[in-house]
Parts: C-alpha cells; structure tokens; sequence
C-alpha cells in the first residue's frame, strides 16, 4: 500500500510521436527535444529516457547525500549514474542502476554511512527500492 503523500511539486512532461523515437516536452517547455532509442555498438545522436533517468537520479541522490549529511565535507563531491537497459528473465526490459558516489574530503567510512543514509531518503532510491537492481559504490578521502 502506498501511503499518502501530499506532492510540494510536481513535474508535468508529454511525450507525442513514436515513443522511444519521439518528441518530449516538459509544459514549461525547459525539457523539449526529440529522443532515440538507444542500440548496442551505437551512438546515440539524440537523447534517449535511460540518460534523463540516469540525470535525473545523480541530480536527485548528490542533493540527498548533501542535505542529510551538513556536517560532513562533501566538497567537490560527484554522483555518477549509469542506467543499463536490458532484458530480464521473464522477457520483458528492465533497468539496472549503478550510482559511484564520490567525496575527495570525506573519510571513506563516514561517507559509506552517509551514503546509507541518503539512500534512504532519496525519492529515486524510494522509488526503485525493490524494483531494479541498484548498486552504489563510494570512494572517500582514504579509499
């Protein structure tokens, strides 16, 4: 069951044409492009959802890890996110996420809490939790 949650935001997006090989638009027209599916051994010339997921989930995973951890030096800290698309078991496609966490300032073992942590406050985490498999690596001051 999903608990009540009272939204202090919300993020209105369309997507016209043929999907995958369409045309997205946020209302405020700040997202508005056309996107490619993406192929094995082939560069993408257009942006595809897998790269605004991945964007969309470091942006959202760095804020969690800074605002739940103040007292921790996340100077030049960096969230990676690699979002792979492949097919499961069952033959339908899933995705699989790898966040590598980066903090040159932070003790490698003060950051992994803090990592912890973040995970468990992060909307994409919370979302995903369960889902797809997600693995999340960090590398501290002393790793």
């Amino acid at each position: 069951m999903v608990s009540p949650m009272k939204a202090f935001y919300t993020a209105r997006a369309t997507a016209t044409g043929d999907g995958r090989n369409g045309h997205v638009a946020t209302d405020d027209r700040l997202v508005d492009f056309d996107l490619e599916t993406p192929k094995p051994l082939h560069t993408p010339q257009k942006t595809n959802p897998e790269q605004l997921f991945a964007a969309g989930y470091a942006a959202c995973f760095h804020s969690a890890l800074k605002h739940s951890n103040k007292s921790l030096d996340l100077t030049d800290s960096v969230v990676d996110a690699e979002v792979g698309l492949g097919m499961n078991l069952k033959g339908a496609f899933q995705l699989k996420v790898t966040l590598h966490v980066t903090a040159p300032f932070a003790p490698q073992a003060e950051l992994e809490e803090a990592v912890a942590k973040a995970e468990q406050v992060c909307p994409y985490s919370n979302a995903t939790r369960g889902n797809i498999g997600t693995t999340i690596t960090c590398k501290g001051a002393n790793a």
